[in-house]
């Protein structure tokens, strides 16, 4: 297949708008499309779930969402970061996908129909809890985390399954069997397939929350929900396994769509230890570059988020109705999302790498300050709230469900993309090696950095201080990390321009030599 014949150049008007794939093409496309749809729907749902849980526990609140970050999740993202190395030297590329995809699907089964029915035998009584609490006030938060431990499990599994699958299984798997011609029409139409299950997840949430709401008093109504929400988790998961299965007998077997050594060939390269991937990495200043871009984008939200969630439990304190609200925000970030992903898409095509990848930080910069002013403003009683109708509390709410949508339509749409995109020239090692190192490790690295400040203060503090009376420290320390995450995206600029025009002229140089061998044969 030539690169004429695969270039987007050939679309035009509305089509190359809405729709720039070749009618061959759609054999792969599709597929990769309907994965993507499918782990955004999981990833949604166990979003919502897992903060519904942790924020609404026996003694717990939004705050406790820092120590679990930064003393749960991390560790647990390094441990399995070591694990998907050690399986990625002995395994092949789809064995290793169901190793690691089925043990996720199993627990959020588990948790569902075994674990939460019975998670009095587990945890700790809210007695307990608070008894502790009083005890060590400067583990306030800690101990609820501890306390119902079930809970701080499905989280760390939650966060895990979208840099996991996500990031690492997902984007490695469209890596490989993708072009750079090809990812700029595709990837940004993945993502508005992928946005179908944020819009799908949403509605699907919030029928569940409103049945278990009818549910008889004496029965547990989240209970009902949960499962009903864990059984769709576990379909959708299956049908993300069988289309990969599909895709590697019908689709990696096709050479008009993948050809495997295709371009430049390369040397057999000598699988890297832990410690020299880690050392690997981190002399690689292109791959630095992007952790920095991927911590940044995890400490910033994550510091908004905090103190979002709290102001969430104070108006929601039901579980099904924080869960049903989480729902309607999902359903707005999938429709927000939407719309930004046909903008996107068409940005990557016809802007430049780094003004598509400005776009997000800049919009996180915007809103978290708008956001932070009403929060302040809110806690010395603000005087737009009754200009809007509703309580302080409510505006704080609403105001960072905006700042939230459009920050993740934003990253959905153009930050994914854009640093998906700067992987793909890099060597196979680079590629798999250190973007397992970067997705994991960078995007844990980047909220438990948030989660340590929070935490920090929090401990130091001591006792049931709230995040949000923490916002004249927050608020400045987000402005701060979106300036150098916008230097950071401006220096990664120049070596992906590099380092693409050098593969051009490697392809040149092969398709000139492979002329002239053609010639002489003949």
């Amino acid at each position: 297949m030539s690169e004429k014949t695969s270039s987007g150049s050939a679309f035009k008007g509305l089509r190359g708008i809405l729709w720039p794939v070749h009618g061959f093409e759609l054999k792969k496309f599709l597929p990769m499309g309907i994965m993507m749809m499918c782990i955004l729907f999981n990833y949604t749902i166990l979003r919502d779930t897992k903060d519904t849980l942790v924020v609404n526990s026996p003694g717990g609140g939004a705050e406790c969402l820092s120590f679990l970050k930064l003393y749960g999740v991390t560790p647990a993202a390094i441990l399995f970061m070591i694990i998907f190395m050690k399986l990625a030297n002995v395994l092949t590329r789809e064995k290793l996908f169901y190793t690691i995809l089925v043990p996720f699907l199993a627990f959020f089964g588990l948790f569902g129909f075994l674990i939460y029915p019975n998670k009095d035998l587990f945890h700790m009584s809210l007695t307990t809890i608070q008894n502790y609490q009083h005890q060590l006030p400067n583990l306030h938060w800690l101990i609820p985390v501890v306390g119902n431990w079930s809970y701080s499990l499905f989280y760390i599994l939650s966060e895990l399954w979208g840099s996991v699958v996500l990031s690492m299984l997902f984007w490695q798997f469209a890596n490989e069997i993708t072009k750079i011609d090809e990812a700029k029409r595709f990837y940004g139409l993945f993502g508005m397939l992928g946005n179908v299950g944020l819009m799908i997840s949403g509605p699907t949430i919030i029928f569940f929350a409103r049945y278990a709401k009818t549910l008889p008093i004496e029965i547990d109504s989240f209970g009902v929900n949960l499962k009903f929400l864990m059984a769709a988790v576990m379909v959708s998961g299956c049908i993300v396994i069988v289309t990969y299965r599909w895709m590697t007998k019908n689709v990696l077997t096709d050479p008009a769509l993948y050809q495997p050594g295709q371009g430049s060939k390369k040397k057999e390269k000598a699988k890297l230890s832990i410690g020299e991937s880690f050392r690997y990495i981190l002399s690689n200043p292109y791959l630095a570059l992007i952790a920095v871009l991927v911590l940044s984008y995890g400490i910033a939200i994550n510091l908004v988020e905090g103190i979002w969630k709290g102001q969430i439990k104070i108006a929601y304190p039901d579980k099904n109705d924080y869960n049903m609200f989480m729902g309607t925000f999902s359903t707005w970030t999938g429709g927000i999302t939407f719309l930004l992903m046909i903008v996107g898409n068409n940005i990557l095509r016809r802007m430049s790498w780094l003004k598509a990848a400005l776009i997000t930080p800049v919009m996180i910069l915007a809103t978290s300050t708008i956001f932070f002013f009403f929060v302040w403003n809110g806690a010395k009683s603000t005087p737009f709230a009754p200009l809007m109708g509703t309580t302080v509390v409510m505006v704080a709410v609403i105001v960072g469900m905006i700042q939230n949508v459009l920050s993740k339509g934003t990253k959905y749409s153009l930050f994914d993309s854009t640093k998906q995109m700067a992987y793909i020239p890099l060597d196979q090692e680079a590629k798999v090696k250190g973007q397992a190192a970067v997705e994991v490790i960078g995007g844990r690295a980047g909220k438990s950095g948030g989660a340590l400040v929070q935490s920090t203060l929090l401990a130091v503090i001591g006792g049931s201080v709230s995040l949000a009376s923490l916002t004249v420290i927050l608020g400045p320390l987000v402005i701060v990390i979106c300036i150098v995450w916008i230097a950071s995206a401006i220096g990664l600029s120049r070596k992906f321009t590099a380092l693409v025009e050098s593969k051009k002229e490697e392809a040149k140089a092969e398709a000139s030599q492979d002329a002239t061998l053609a010639k002489t044969t003949a």
